[in-house]
């Protein structure tokens, strides 16, 4: 199961990665993720905290200005797996698409789809809504 969202920011994709990675602000602006601490980079295991949850995914990818993924479990890898990603699309035109996706996997998802569906994709949308909120006018 995936869900994938994205929204156009009206500034280029080093201002969103600034906002982005700036993660000591989260807590004034993003509603979503409301901390994420740790060393963020490839291979490295970080802490999130989302409304009613802490987990500790690892980061498969850290490109600047492109793209951040990481990859978390429940208790244990294969019960159920969620790959999470920003990913910042240059449209040549001092704008960014922002997109934002999780790749769910493993036997509970079936269990927790409609939920997903329910506060997972809506969550992303207000986290979305808010990062183009501060790039813009911070620029």
């Amino acid at each position: 199961m995936k869900i994938h969202t994205s929204i156009k920011i009206n500034a280029t994709p080093q201002q969103v990665w600034q906002v982005l990675t700036d993660f000591d602000a989260y807590p004034t602006w993003n509603p979503f993720v409301q901390s994420l601490t740790g060393n963020v980079k490839e291979g490295e295991r970080i802490t999130v905290k989302l409304p009613g949850m802490t987990f500790k995914p690892v980061i498969l990818v850290f490109k600047e200005h492109e793209q951040l993924t990481w990859l978390g479990h429940l208790l244990f890898k294969g019960l159920f797996d969620g790959e999470h990603t920003f990913k910042l699309e240059d449209n040549g035109d001092g704008t960014t698409t922002f997109h934002q996706s999780e790749k769910f996997k493993g036997l509970l998802v079936g269990l927790f789809k409609r939920k997903l569906q329910k506060d997972t994709l809506p969550g992303f949308e207000d986290l979305n809504q808010k990062l183009k909120e501060r790039v813009e006018n911070q620029t």
